[in-house]
């Protein structure tokens, strides 16, 4: 049913389609017609040769004086004068090279149709394929957090491509040969009963048990398939980890412990390729085998009639049956394969529809507001926050306030919450219980998109995308349409637009596999740009210098003084000296509020504040 949309949009090309599965078949069914014909006709020629004076009666099909009527070729005229035996090898000739042309035009119209055949359906199929990649690459855009958590990204690449290119191949080899089955089916059974009925029987005999024998044959070549295939992806997985972590193996010296790792795979590989082969190799000959079955029962039992002198079986009537069950033999053989195509098209689809029908927990709300005057005031009221897959309970009982332009810090041991309260800042999660307010307003009331507009947010785990330095900067901003005055700016604020210069390209240095990987801090130092460069009402800092040395810090923060002017600043940090100059600091243990306060104050506080920056003060003692 989900499918149904797409086929009403592309009706045209499917009507179309069938209509051109219709001319192309009955142009098929025809040919061995004018084939019967010229068999028909030689035999008639000879008797009449060798028996002069001989009338031979040579039935005419009236679809096939239609067919030729338009040359004003005569072809009774022609048969009867084979029938008073003048001219016989002559009008044999004539007749003949008529029958070639017909037969030569007749093969150019089915291929012209089976062309525009493919040209709709296939294409329809493809089309489709791409809305539905479009429409689940859209899905995945609204998703939340929580979504890509619970899910692999190899799951959600395989939706997106296997799954979809599984429905495709219903969509559209699938129903082709299927509705091309049905009406090839239909106009030879139609002749071939009208020709003779009891042949016809005993020619088609043998076409069920091929059908069935190929559904089978498929499942099985299609399990293997599979087999091979997820060995397939085992491979290049161990591939991919030995090449990554090359540092690491050569390191342990565990080169050898890969190297056995990788051949046992490939001789499993080896295995199931091999599997997968012998079925290959009996396919072919066991279609081969009952297609010679066929044939063999059409030309015994024909032969026998036509021996028996059955008006109703000529040689050429022998002839076209022949013709007719080799050309059912091949749209009986794909049953199987169709049947198999829908089987994996269905689970596919119904894998697809599974992800289609999930509702993002964050999403926009009735009632929100459509527009605000955004300034940036933060308040979290007795906010607390279970994460919903773990059952882990992040934040609790956290109040706080940061006014507009103020500067509030977070610091804490690892697995404090404070990366959860820049989540909640920027809506990734929505609070358990508790509410977080932007100017007083109730985050929920405010759309994501005028929300996260205003927002800019450097991540604790960055990521670049493989671009250009200044495209990557300028992602959150306008894109490429920002200035380079506000992309070297921004890159200049964040200390890194130096070692940008430094490079060959400068600011179109292209990140990622084929341009260059920058250093941890150089990667930290784009992100906090790329946030700059947006110019937003809030930032939100989620241990952004963590990869920097402490002049570079310092550095970093002096630039920053001026772009944190006006706009309301969260810094999240494990270091003090990032967060020292905040203008109030929250210290955060196991999700609630241990400390709060300013600089001086904490220290002078002695808790777990003024411990935490001794033992930071120790380590860069000992370090130094």
């Amino acid at each position: 049913m989900s499918l149904n949309r797409y086929f009403l949009k592309y009706r045209r090309r499917l009507f179309g389609g069938v209509f051109f599965i219709v001319l192309s078949n009955l142009f098929a069914v025809y040919s061995p017609q004018v084939v019967a014909e010229a068999f028909d006709i030689v035999a008639a020629g000879l008797r009449s040769r060798d028996e002069p004076g001989t009338t031979v009666q040579i039935g005419v099909p009236g679809t096939l004086d239609l067919w030729v009527g338009w040359t004003g070729f005569d072809l009774k005229s022609q048969l009867a004068a084979i029938g008073r035996g003048t001219e016989v090898v002559s009008a044999v000739a004539r007749v003949g090279l008529l029958l070639a042309v017909l037969y030569i035009v007749f093969a150019l119209l089915k291929g012209l149709f089976m062309f525009y055949m493919r040209q709709t359906i296939i294409v329809m199929s493809r089309l489709i394929e791409r809305d539905m990649k479009n429409e689940i690459f859209e899905q995945y855009q609204r998703l939340d957090r929580a979504f890509y958590k619970r899910n692999s990204t190899g799951d959600l690449m395989n939706r997106i491509s296997e799954d979809v290119s599984k429905v495709r191949m219903y969509l559209g080899p699938a129903i082709m040969y299927t509705l091309n089955l049905i009406v090839l089916f239909l106009l030879c059974i139609g002749v071939m009963f009208r020709q003779n009925a009891e042949l016809a029987l005993y020619s088609l005999a043998p076409l069920p048990i091929m059908s069935v024998v190929i559904y089978y044959v498929s499942d099985i070549m299609n399990k293997r398939g599979m087999a091979v295939q997820q060995q397939q992806s085992h491979l290049s997985t161990l591939a991919q980890e030995s090449f990554s972590g090359i540092r690491v193996l050569k390191a342990y010296v565990k080169e050898r412990m890969v190297i056995d790792r990788f051949g046992k795979a490939s001789r499993e590989y080896r295995k199931r390729s091999l599997a997968q082969a012998k079925v290959d190799a009996l396919f072919m000959p066991a279609i081969g085998l009952l297609i010679g079955l066929s044939t063999v029962v059409v030309i015994y039992i024909g032969g026998m009639k036509l021996v028996n002198g059955d008006p109703g079986v000529t040689v050429g009537t022998i002839a076209a049956f022949v013709l007719y069950v080799n050309m059912l033999t091949w749209p009986f053989a794909s049953v199987g394969w169709v049947t198999s195509l829908v089987q994996q098209a269905a689970v596919s689809q119904e894998r697809i529809n599974e992800f289609l029908a999930v509702r993002p927990d964050i999403r926009d709300e009735p009632g929100q507001v459509t527009t605000m005057d955004f300034k940036g005031a933060i308040e979290f009221r007795n906010v607390s926050f279970r994460y919903p897959d773990t059952g882990i309970m992040a934040l609790e009982h956290v109040s706080f306030s940061v006014p507009v332009g103020g500067t509030l810090a977070f610091v804490g041991h690892t697995g404090s919450g404070k990366s959860t309260v820049a989540d909640l800042i920027g809506r990734q999660y929505d609070a358990t219980t508790g509410e977080v307010l932007i100017d007083g307003m109730n985050i929920r009331s405010i759309p994501l998109q005028l929300l996260r507009k205003n927002l800019g947010f450097v991540p604790q785990d960055v990521f670049l995308f493989s671009d250009s330095i200044r495209n990557n900067v300028a992602f959150g901003s306008s894109g490429a349409g920002a200035t380079d005055q506000t992309v070297q700016r921004a890159a200049g604020q964040a200390q890194v637009h130096e070692n940008i210069q430094g490079f060959p390209k400068g600011y179109e240095t292209l990140l990622g596999e084929r341009g260059i990987t920058l250093s941890g801090g150089q990667k930290q130092r784009v992100s906090i740009a790329r946030a700059i460069a947006r110019e937003p009402r809030i930032l939100v800092f989620d241990d952004p210098l963590s990869a920097v040395d402490t002049a570079t810090e310092e550095a970093i923060l002096r630039g920053l003084k001026q772009v944190m002017k006006g706009r309301t600043t969260v810094i999240i940090s494990h270091r003090i000296s990032a967060v020292q100059d905040a203008d109030h600091i929250i210290v955060l243990e196991h999700g609630r509020i241990a400390e709060q306060g300013r600089h001086g104050e904490l220290l002078a506080s002695s808790g777990l504040y003024a411990a935490l920056y001794h033992e930071q003060l120790l380590e860069e003692q000992r370090s130094a």
